[in-house]
């Protein structure tokens, strides 16, 4: 390692000018108050219509149609977490009676890909063979398909729920999404928005509350909707809301209180921004502890990286990333003094875990979580200096792109965010991080999606770095930009079926552990859309999402 000598001689090193738009939000959150009368309001209201939602969905288990369409529309208003045991009790009934024969010409195309699309996401193995009836004798998608809108949007969003080699699903998807593009304009609404919204952002790709937002307000125009569960959904959408804007309250109080931003000028100020992401892992009212806690390491995550991406040099980062193995605050005086502050703020951080964990016999999960930290910023200075030799960072190296991508997968934050968001969980325990520590397939599914879009949206390559995922590809292949990154949307594509995969029963783990891996990856979706970085530069995709989230109330 380095010594402090080394470190002395280069203060005077020139830094880079950080050129990172400030934060959007100002004080905006710090001010908020919650309204006690209308919570207490809005709860008595909510817990009269759960009741009577409670019984609608008892009532739909005599019929396999009804009763599917009705789980759908509940899950997609994002009132789902309420009836979780009704819900799982209607589709048990229906797998375990096997009277649904889709041979039958009453289940049409809409039906039979909503159906497969609801059993799938619940980790159902329906066979995608249900889809050959729509097939003619040359094996390709019926002409008549072409223009029935309905059933082509429910094909085109349970073709993303595909595994490897399910072929007809790969053509469903084609023919969809081509047919889809070609009638959208000529749609009548609220149709025509429904299509509009879903080839930008497929439903299973998408995160649940902007998901649910949206669909609010398309079912609203519906004339057949049910009236109970409008008004419920906007009720309860209102109502997580106030409990999401009183977490954001507290965690940009702490924020504001560390100062860590004035002093490292250098990193980017996303609290608010972290808070999205950590409510697209889990927003539901029992994952309330879990978002604040995922919330404010996303946030020293941040540090991190712009630390060791845009600001660090070898040997402070050297010494830098021994201090964080060693974990003792002994390790400060060795640090240079900018990156002082936020070292004392990360050890503290991590002292609060471990109390908030020990009544509850579960303090060992904060070691899983600082094991993490201390392999990703190894993996993260080994990427800098390439394995101790900085030369291709310098002259523009580019390494074997399987080299690249083996240690890129590792170094990139996913598998500590996945690690961390199970520390405020009540169900998480010592298997399930252990199980998590072996990088288990859907894990590495997960890595390899928030790798190949980081690299993209040419993350890196925009803070300063030279040699770029893409760039090592089209070198060693001798292939066009374009090509590299239709190829790197190949390897994302794997990685979702490989994730699809994982997520079917019978595992290992407990669904709760799988959806929220599952929902990184979502996530990562939605903040990448169309190759922006938006966590960098947060205007043009985040912030609309965050004021419809945490800001403005749907209207009753």
């Amino acid at each position: 390692m380095a010594s402090t000598n080394a470190v002395n001689c280069q203060k005077e090193i020139a830094r880079p000018v950080a050129n990172f738009p400030p934060s959007l939000w100002g004080d905006r959150f710090i001010n908020y108050t919650s309204d006690t009368q209308l919570r207490e309001e809005y709860s008595k209201a909510i817990e009269v219509l759960k009741n009577e939602v409670r019984n609608v969905l008892i009532a739909s288990n005599s019929n396999l149609v009804g009763a599917l369409s009705l789980v759908d529309t509940v899950e997609r208003l994002g009132i789902s977490y309420h009836f979780e045991n009704e819900i799982e009790k209607i589709l048990q009934l229906f797998v375990e009676l096997r009277t649904n024969n889709y041979e039958d010409e009453a289940y049409d195309l809409y039906t039979v890909s909503l159906h497969f699309r609801v059993f799938r996401q619940h980790g159902y193995r329906m066979s995608s063979d249900i889809f050959g009836k729509f097939k003619d004798n040359e094996g390709k998608f019926q002409e008549g398909l072409k223009n029935d809108a309905k059933g082509l949007l429910s094909l085109y969003e349970a073709a993303h729920l595909r595994i490897h080699e399910e072929e007809i699903l790969e053509d469903a998807l084609s023919f969809a999404t081509s047919n889809l593009k070609s009638i959208a304009p000529n749609l009548g609404s609220p149709l025509r928005q429904q299509v509009s919204h879903a080839l930008v952002q497929p439903l299973h790709f998408g995160n649940p509350r902007i998901e649910a937002r949206n669909f609010i307000s398309l079912y609203e125009e519906d004339e057949s909707r049910n009236e109970i569960l409008l008004r419920f959904a906007k009720l309860d959408y209102n109502f997580l809301q106030m409990l999401h804007k009183e977490e954001l309250h507290e965690i940009s109080r702490w924020w504001k209180e560390l100062g860590l931003i004035s002093k490292l000028q250098y990193a980017r100020d996303r609290v608010v921004e972290c808070f999205f992401w950590a409510m697209g892992v889990y927003h539901q009212p029992q994952y309330s502890r879990a978002r604040v806690t995922l919330t404010k390491t996303i946030v020293m995550t941040s540090i991190i990286d712009d630390t060791y991406d845009a600001y660090g040099t070898i040997e402070e980062l050297d010494i830098f990333t021994e201090a964080i193995e060693r974990w003792d605050i002994s390790q400060i005086d060795r640090l240079p003094d900018y990156i002082k502050p936020f070292y004392e703020a990360l050890l503290e951080l991590y002292v609060q875990f471990e109390q908030e964990l020990a009544g509850e016999g579960r303090s060992y999960a904060v070691c899983y979580a600082k094991k993490a930290v201390h392999f990703s910023v190894i993996l993260n200075l080994n990427e800098f200096l390439n394995l101790t030799n900085d030369q291709w960072f310098i002259e523009g190296y580019l390494r074997p792109f399987n080299e690249y991508l083996n240690n890129a997968l590792i170094t990139c934050t996913y598998f500590y965010h996945a690690t961390t968001s199970l520390l405020g969980t009540k169900f998480a325990m010592k298997e399930e991080f252990d199980w998590l520590s072996k990088k288990p397939k859907v894990l590495v599914g997960g890595l390899t999606i928030c790798r190949v879009i980081d690299d993209i949206a040419y993350v890196e390559k925009e803070r300063g770095q030279i040699a770029t995922g893409i760039e090592c590809y089209m070198k060693e292949f001798g292939v066009t930009k374009d090509e590299a990154v239709n190829k790197f949307s190949e390897i994302a594509t794997n990685a979702w079926k490989d994730m699809n995969e994982e997520c079917l029963s019978p595992s290992s783990i407990s669904r709760d552990v799988l959806m929220i891996i599952l929902n990184f990856a979502c996530i990562l979706d939605v903040a990448y859309k169309n190759n922006e970085d938006s966590y960098t530069r947060p205007e043009k995709v985040l912030k609309p999402h965050i004021i419809a989230l945490v800001v403005d109330p749907v209207k009753i």
